[in-house]
């Protein structure tokens, strides 16, 4: 299993050999390092840990301070025996073609109503109706005499764990750990991805 951990640069376009457009997000994908490797006699459960975007510390690393010195940690269920502590993954790992899942956090929204939200139509643009087109309109019934849990409402929109599964990595640049994968993913400039095969 392949994976790595990545940024969001931004969306563009390349053209393929018949003139075909593709839109792309280009992603800054690593180098990362294997930081930890979790056992089922240590901690319970297989995974591995990487390390992405090392901070440089003038003072030296503490025993206790060991993968803290990276901006972002991650795991990763995978085959422990393909890695070791130390190890550095970077984008050498995936080959044009590959299909891989996508990870992220979505744009926060704020507080938006339903119409935003949910997609709702709103009440009727007619007589009787004024300023109270875009409410959510009844929200009960006779019985039970109270909000049924679930109801659609306003609310706080976004900033959600979003994966978008199959993606396509249409191109590769090797010397600038780049990757450009077909389509949209999620988040603004800058957000955090999990890439994995």
């Amino acid at each position: 299993m392949q994976f790595i951990l990545g940024k969001k640069l931004k969306m563009t376009q390349i053209f393929e050999e018949d003139g075909t457009r593709v839109p792309v997000t280009l992603i800054d994908a690593g180098p990362c390092v294997v930081t930890q490797k979790k056992t089922k006699d240590n901690d319970g459960y297989e995974a591995i840990q990487i390390g992405y975007k090392e901070i440089k510390k003038e003072n030296k690393i503490k025993k206790t301070m060991k993968g803290k010195h990276f901006k972002y940690l991650s795991e990763f269920k995978g085959n422990l025996e393909d890695y070791k502590e130390g190890d550095t993954i970077d984008v050498l790992q995936f080959k044009k073609g590959d299909k891989v899942k996508v990870t992220g956090q979505s744009k926060g929204k704020g507080f938006q109503g339903v119409v935003k939200r949910y997609n709702f139509s709103g009440q009727d643009r007619t007589h009787g109706i004024k300023k109270d087109h875009r409410r959510t309109g009844s929200i009960g019934s006779a019985y039970p005499q109270r909000v049924i849990k679930g109801r659609k409402m306003p609310g706080h929109t976004g900033a959600e764990t979003v994966t978008i599964s199959n993606l396509t990595i249409e191109e590769i640049d090797k010397e600038n750990n780049i990757l450009a994968v077909k389509g949209g993913v999620p988040g603004a400039k800058g957000t955090l991805l999990r890439i994995e095969k």
